[in-house]
């Protein structure tokens, strides 16, 4: 059976991670099985003062937040926040799940974006409790889980790896970001190849296109799913509520067709701009 495995180097606080779930989910949608992920914290910040250093602000952050989720469609509230966040504390629940509770990894990993995203500080104890409740994970466990020296090594191998991207990426210097020994990956970034053969780069935020191609020329073999048949099977497929544009973007229609047809079966929760949709 053909594998595709992808790593996606990914932040629970980068905006443009969050704004790139729609094509996540699509390739899940189409691969299904035969892709395996691997999630990589890039982490982009261990205290709010290096967001400060660098002159960013609350006024700031919450302007980019409002350009970002008017171009890209997803649940942001773009509220100015009470102050700033590291990410840092989120990165590293985010990988004692994956060491200690693997199966509920990507569901603390989309809990954090989702309750961040909402207008909660990520590196609150409380925000990170409230979502290992949300992703059924013992919220006394996790945080033991997040001090142990298992889960500070390998987060350090995370931004490690995340600091030193394939030479092909390095080619795309504009998707790239500085760090104080050279470049990193911006979120999300993906290194993706097929059953143990050469990696390929696509770093930083692209369009779905991208993704389509580069996943067409590595695996010409994998069998693809077809086009779900309306919104009710995505969101079944699912388990968990997803934003208008994810939907829209698996089934293949533009933002406003798939709003039309979830009103019509799904109950609808906004958050900032947009909202999330359960049957």
């Amino acid at each position: 059976m053909t594998m595709i495995e992808i790593s996606l180097f990914t932040d629970p606080g980068c905006p443009w991670a969050f704004s790139a779930e729609p094509f996540r989910r699509k390739i899940e949608w189409l691969y299904g099985d035969h892709a395996a992920w691997e999630l990589v914290m890039v982490g982009l910040s261990e205290d709010p003062a290096e967001y400060e250093a660098k002159g960013l602000t609350t006024a700031i952050m919450a302007a980019g937040a409002k350009q970002i989720a008017d171009a890209h469609g997803m649940p942001i509230d773009t509220n100015e926040r009470e102050r700033l966040s590291a990410t840092l504390p989120a990165c590293r629940a985010v990988v004692a799940a994956r060491l200690n509770s693997p199966g509920h990894q990507q569901t603390l990993m989309r809990a954090i974006q989702v309750r961040g995203f909402a207008g909660e500080l990520i590196d609150e104890p409380a925000t990170i409790a409230a979502a290992a409740a949300d992703a059924e994970i013992d919220a006394h466990d996790l945080e033991q889980w997040s001090a142990q020296a298992e889960t500070l090594a390998a987060l350090a191998t995370d931004m490690h790896r995340a600091r030193h991207p394939l030479p092909a990426a390095l080619v795309l210097d504009a998707r790239l970001a500085d760090w104080e020994g050279g470049r990193r990956y911006t979120c999300p970034s993906y290194e993706i190849s097929v059953d143990g053969g050469e990696r390929i780069a696509i770093p930083g935020f692209q369009p779905w296109p991208a993704y389509d191609v580069a996943l067409a020329n590595l695996a010409p073999d994998a069998p693809r799913r077809e086009d779900p048949e309306n919104v009710s099977e995505i969101l079944d497929w699912a388990a968990e509520p997803l934003a208008t544009r994810e939907v829209a973007v698996v089934m293949g229609v533009d933002h406003d067709e798939a709003e039309t047809l979830l009103a019509e079966v799904a109950k609808r929760e906004d958050v900032g701009p947009d909202a999330y949709w359960t049957l």
